[in-house]
């Protein structure tokens, strides 16, 4: 089974706005870099299963892939908590700093961290690999991926970067060591159970 991780496109906001689980539109040029993604991508078989954060950002992308999307709140991004929306130089510089030096464990206040995120995607990972470990009860569950061979997910960096470190086994403080573009694409294949990482940052 090969998997395509990608990465939405550019958005309609200004440099520095925080905006994780906001529901932010795409930029303007949201067709001429869809067009660039998909020349650089195979042509996808019918029994191809696209996934998709439920974010505006996302969907939109992941819509243009198939007509059938199956929406997943474990593919979000980040959660800021009550920094949303807030440009990160609006935010008191001692205490940004303090998340930067250990967002692995540490939150934005009433947001999430990292380890948050890596264990909630990891869920998503799980069901998608048809793993023996079975999701939390109260996570959403994903319908069979059955004998599909190409699996597109269409989410955020930082879920890439979690679901790369899951697949590399890295340190997740590491993790912000691969470089993940806007409308990047980054394929994986699962073959007799073992994991390849074939490209990143396509």
């Amino acid at each position: 089974m090969d998997i395509y991780l990608i990465r939405h496109t550019q958005t309609a906001t200004d440099p520095g706005l925080c905006y994780g689980q906001s529901d932010i539109a795409l930029a303007d040029s949201f067709a001429d870099e869809m067009a660039i993604l998909h020349d650089k991508l195979p042509e996808f078989s019918d029994d191809c299963k696209v996934y998709s954060s439920p974010l505006t950002r996302c969907l939109q992308l992941a819509k243009t892939f198939s007509d059938t999307v199956t929406t997943d709140t474990r593919l979000q991004e980040l959660d800021f908590g009550d920094w949303e929306g807030q440009r990160f130089d609006d935010i008191d510089a001692a205490v940004l700093q303090q998340w930067t030096n250990n967002f692995v464990t540490a939150a934005p206040p009433n947001g999430e961290n990292f380890e948050d995120l890596y264990q909630r995607t990891g869920s998503f990972w799980q069901d998608l690999l048809a793993a023996e470990a079975s999701a939390p009860a109260h996570a959403p569950r994903l319908p069979p991926v059955g004998e599909a061979q190409q699996v597109v997910v269409v989410t955020h960096a930082g879920v890439i970067r979690a679901l790369l470190a899951r697949a590399l086994n890295l340190p997740l403080a590491n993790s912000f060591q691969l470089r993940i573009d806007s409308g990047s694409a980054h394929k994986l294949r699962q073959v007799d159970g073992y994991l390849y990482v074939e490209y990143i940052n396509l």
